[in-house]
Parts: C-alpha cells; structure tokens; sequence
C-alpha cells in the first residue's frame, strides 16, 4: 500500500459552508464547516444531474480525518471512488463535517451542543443542491455512517423522509442498554477513583495534558458529550444518567436517552421507515460496544414494523478497523437511487 494519495477515477472537492443553523451555537464551535463533495467519473464535461450520497462521521470524527491512511489500507474517499470506477450507478458523494468541541454531535439539535440535525438537512443539503448537479428530491438522497455516523444516519432517515429515502448504518449506535450502560458503569469508576466524582476535575486535569493520555479519557468524555447531546436541560446545562457520587442510575434521565434509541424509535416513526426505498443494517460479530446485538435488535424491530428492503448482515470483525464496509454500503445506496429513476 502506497503511503500517499492515490489519483482517483473522479474528483473530489474540498468546500466550506457558513452554516446558518450552528450560528452562536453553545460551544462556540465554528459555524464555518468543511463539506468534502466527491463528483464520480463523468460528471465533469456532462448535463446530468445525479443522486448524493451523505457520509456521516463517527464520533470523534471530522472531514480531514477521512484523507488519512491506516497502515496498508486506502482512506475511504479512494475506496468509495473504486465503487464508481468500478461501474457502480453514479452518485454525488457529500462528507459532512459535524464535529464539536465535546467530540460529537450525534446529529441532533441540543441546548447542549448546538443545532446539528437542522445543520445537516438544511444547510449541508442545501449547499449541496446549491453547488452541484444533484436531484433536489428525497428519492435522489440517502445517509451512511459507521457508529455515531450510522446512528445519525438512521435517526435522520426516521425524522425526516421527505429529505431521505435511503440510509446505511454501519455498526450504528442502538440498544443502548447493552452498548451504552457498560460505559456509563466505566465513566463512574473513572470518576470515584480519579476525581472524586466531578466531572469538572476531570475536565480541568484534562485541559492541563496531553487528551487521551489515559485509559478512560475517552470513555469519560464521550459518556458527557453524549448526555449533552440526550439529557441536555433548556438552558444548556448537561443532566448525567447516572449520579457521579453513588453511581446509581437516574431512570427519568435515563429514560431521555432510550427515547433516542433507534430500536425503540422506530415504532414511532414506523410510517416513515417504510417509506424508505432501502435500509442497510451491519456490524461485527466481535463488535467491543456490543453493537452487533444492537444490530440483530434493530433489524428485527425495522422487520416488525414492516420495512420491506432490508439488508442485513453480521460479518467477522470488530467495531474498528471496518473502512471496507463503506463501499459496499455506498453501492447498495447508489443502486437504489439509481432504481428511483
């Protein structure tokens, strides 16, 4: 494997966007945001107008990480690129930037981090009808992520079907009992034997080092910046699901964030998953949050409900080192636009 950068079949640009919707958000994170915009072979020299894919990140992610290479392995730009090299129906392909200061965004609107869900369909979208030849139309869209991206790819996909037609989750955050509460069980022993149970000395030791020197660094900020995005108060502030002190969970908290969980969405928004023209579902075996139960919880929840088009599958791997997810997920999108005519 090369370590530079391969010369693709299409082209791929590097854009910004003044986002409306993150304007004086309360991070005081920037509301200028990149947006990667891959053009497949042939767009350039042609009328056509085309289907846009939108890839989501995973938390912790944000758009320049997509043009890095794991040892022996292409970024995920050239991988999706071999799909359309390869034949596949021609698409758009947007990347979309939702980092925050916390680490993610969950693509929600919160008090706690800002309006990232109207940001992605109102501007991002709108930016990229703006700019390119796309089919300004819901059958012409669709979402993919991995983790946090997946999750946002599904919820999206349920809260807004007339921007949306089709959507991949790629091991996405679901069954939070099984792949959030062990997390929320680190968080607190994290807190009771390193910072006497306060976030706040956490945050200070951390800003005084170097970030995820530690083993539960990560895990401690995610556990908040996730609270920030499910349990955030009106005024901001951010509600944990469990009290630092004792542990012991706090089931109207709780309860705020099973609200978000896309197994138990999904009755609710019944109506709109089946409209979708299509729904891919996938995880690792050997997923560590233990995703692939999640997945396996949600397919047979999607089935329930009666979504017809339903692609699923568990395959061998873990919950990283999984780039090779993205193509096929792509190409399954890219077919079902393409069938929209």
């Amino acid at each position: 494997m090369r370590p530079w950068t391969m010369e693709l079949a299409g082209r791929l640009e590097e854009r910004e966007l003044v986002s409306a919707a993150l304007r004086d958000n309360p991070l005081g994170d920037p509301a200028d945001r990149p947006v990667w915009v891959y053009l497949p072979p042939g767009y350039d020299g042609s009328a056509r107008r085309l289907p846009v894919v939108y890839v989501l990140q995973g938390f912790g992610g944000f758009v320049t990480r997509w043009g890095h290479h794991a040892m022996l392995e292409p970024t995920t730009p050239e991988l999706i690129d071999g799909v359309f090299a390869g034949g596949a129906a021609p698409c758009l392909v947007a990347y979309v930037d939702a980092w925050t200061r916390l680490g993610g965004s969950q693509f929600l609107d919160s008090a706690g981090t800002g309006r990232y869900h109207t940001y992605l369909c109102e501007d991002v979208v709108g930016f990229v009808d703006a700019e390119y030849r796309t089919i300004p139309d819901a059958a012409h869209r669709a979402l993919v992520g991995r983790s946090s991206g997946g999750y946002g790819a599904l919820v999206t996909a349920m809260l807004r079907p007339d921007l949306f037609s089709a959507c991949a989750s790629l091991a996405g955050d679901c069954l939070f009992e099984l792949s959030l509460l062990p997390d929320l069980a680190r968080a607190h022993r994290a807190l009771r034997d390193h910072y006497d149970g306060s976030y706040e000395r956490f945050f200070a030791d951390l800003a005084a080092r170097a970030a995820m020197s530690r083993p539960d660094d990560f895990c401690l900020v995610m556990v908040w910046a996730l609270a920030a995005c499910y349990s955030a108060e009106p005024d901001g502030s951010v509600t944990l699901p469990f009290d630092p002190a004792s542990g012991a969970l706090r089931p109207e908290v709780w309860a705020r964030w099973l609200a978000w969980d896309p197994v138990r969405m999904a009755a609710g928004h019944a109506e709109a998953l089946r409209s979708l023209q299509g729904v891919w579902i996938d995880a690792g075996r050997h997923d560590e949050y233990f995703l692939d139960l999640g997945a396996e919880a949600l397919a047979t929840e999607l089935r329930r409900v009666g979504v017809s088009d339903l692609a699923f599958e568990l395959y061998e791997g873990t919950h990283y080192r999984n780039a090779e997810r993205y193509p096929l997920a792509v190409s399954y999108l890219a077919g079902k636009l393409a069938a929209a005519g």
